[in-house]
């Protein structure tokens, strides 16, 4: 039976890397793809047909984030070799190599207008580069375990991020303070991001599902949960009223936000998918997972999903019906599963690398992510939210909060000294920097005398 015309297809795809994808992401202009994998490379690729892809060779270890900036004239890359390194997407690939961050970096991500560069790190920090000056500014230190993503909002005020902690915050960039927390009592967010128009959040969890937050009241939106494994990454559609999903059950599913429902599953990778996004268009998106391979989709469905929001929320009045991004009092919360396996060879070098094809554990994934999960489509399910604990019940006594509350006071203290520390250290780097270049400088001259 053929498709409708409005059905997402798959249009090509790529091979080249020797191990699972990690990170996708589109050029500004939307001719280019780069793609970040286990086997230590990034890749550069062109989407017209028949031409040359480029391999860039530098970072030591699995590469875990790729990003275009927004004007498209460089790329930036993060690692488990504890570095981000900026790249001119062109044939040679040159790179300049950034090191602040003391463990694994899991996330790259440019602000709006290109001027800075937001990691996060299993250091338990998320650092801020000026990519004008390519050097370190600050960092942001709250979250108490490996810190998995950090992304800023549309216009650069705040930026979001999610740890293993079970917590998503939210950051001020002005005051360097974390302005809001979403905490979880079950899994944790493997990826978050803001919606086009920044009022929004929306978070990839190891439990299975995907949640919507309305940062304006601080509520729980929509809660998906559609997949059968745990949730890797997600993408919104430029105009708002999408979302993509990738799950280690090996699907893509694309929801429809207006109406609160999955509208399409999507299966073309063997193994986990760990990583998707859409275009700037929004008339691509591309996915990539444990199969080494990386897909390239047309989404078809614009004109579906750019009906008027106000006309197809009529259909929505019915009380019973599940919350979406256009209501204007959300519903209560909903809480946020672990099992694992894996797979791995060595390569010639002797690091191990995941087998193609194979289940990736661990590193990449949280625990939680690769339990044995069918391929089949997973039909949508209803949360019952009254077996949940109120307020009332989950309360702490005051003491206790008291005391807690001066902790995070003390914390925030130490906070603020670690971040100035390190903002006169880059400063005192930079200084030497220059003394030295003078020295050399001077002693050229006084050989040249002599």
């Amino acid at each position: 039976m053929a498709s409708a015309p409005e059905d997402p297809i798959l249009e090509r795809y790529f091979k080249g890397h020797k191990a699972a994808i990690t990170s996708v992401g589109f050029s500004p202009n939307c001719k280019q793809l780069a793609t970040a994998s286990w086997d230590t490379f990034l890749m550069l690729w062109s989407l017209k047909p028949h031409t040359r892809a480029y391999r860039y060779v530098g970072h030591k270890d699995v590469v875990t984030s790729v990003q275009f900036s927004p004007q498209g004239n460089l790329l930036a890359s993060a690692s488990r070799d504890r570095t981000v390194r900026l790249w001119v997407p062109d044939r040679t690939g040159k790179s300049s190599e950034f090191k602040a961050h003391t463990a694994p970096v899991r996330s790259v991500d440019f602000s709006a207008d290109g001027q800075l560069l937001v990691t996060a790190s299993e250091d338990k920090s998320i650092k801020i580069w000026n990519m004008y000056r390519q050097r370190f500014l600050y960092s942001l230190y709250r979250h108490t375990h490996w810190v998995r993503c950090a992304k800023f909002s549309p216009d650069g005020r705040l930026i979001v991020s999610c740890s293993e902690d079970k917590t998503i915050k939210i950051w001020d960039t002005s005051s360097k303070q974390c302005v809001n927390n979403f905490s979880d009592s079950v899994g944790f967010a493997n990826f978050v991001d803001f919606n086009p128009n920044g009022t929004c959040i929306a978070s990839a969890g190891s439990d299975h599902t995907v949640k919507i937050w309305d940062i304006r009241v601080n509520k729980l939106l929509q809660h998906y949960q559609v997949h059968s494994c745990g949730v890797n990454c997600l993408s919104f559609h430029p105009l708002g009223n999408s979302l993509v999903t990738a799950s280690s059950d090996g699907t893509l599913k694309i929801l429809d936000l207006l109406e609160g429902r999955l509208i399409y599953t999507l299966q073309g990778h063997t193994g986990p998918v760990f990583t998707v996004t859409f275009s700037k268009d929004g008339e691509l998106f591309t996915s990539g997972g444990a199969d080494a391979q990386v897909l390239l989709w047309r989404a078809n469905f614009n004109q579906l999903r750019c009906k008027d929001p106000n006309k197809r929320n009529l259909k929505r009045l019915h009380f019973d019906s599940s919350p979406h991004l256009l209501d204007i009092y959300p519903r209560s919360p909903h809480p946020h599963g672990e099992k694992k396996e894996t797979v791995e060879t060595t390569d010639s070098t002797g690091r191990a690398v995941p087998e193609k094809g194979g289940d990736i554990c661990g590193y990449f994934l949280n625990p939680s992510l690769i339990p044995e999960c069918s391929s089949t489509t997973v039909k949508k399910k209803t949360e019952d939210l009254s077996d949940l604990p109120s307020e009332s019940q989950r309360s702490v006594p005051l003491a206790v909060t008291d005391a807690l509350e001066h902790i995070m006071e003390q914390l925030n203290v130490l906070t603020q000294t670690v971040s100035i520390l390190e903002q006169r250290l880059t400063l005192t780097e930079d200084k030497l920097k220059g003394c030295l270049e003078n020295q050399q400088k001077l002693f050229s001259v006084i050989q040249q005398r002599s």
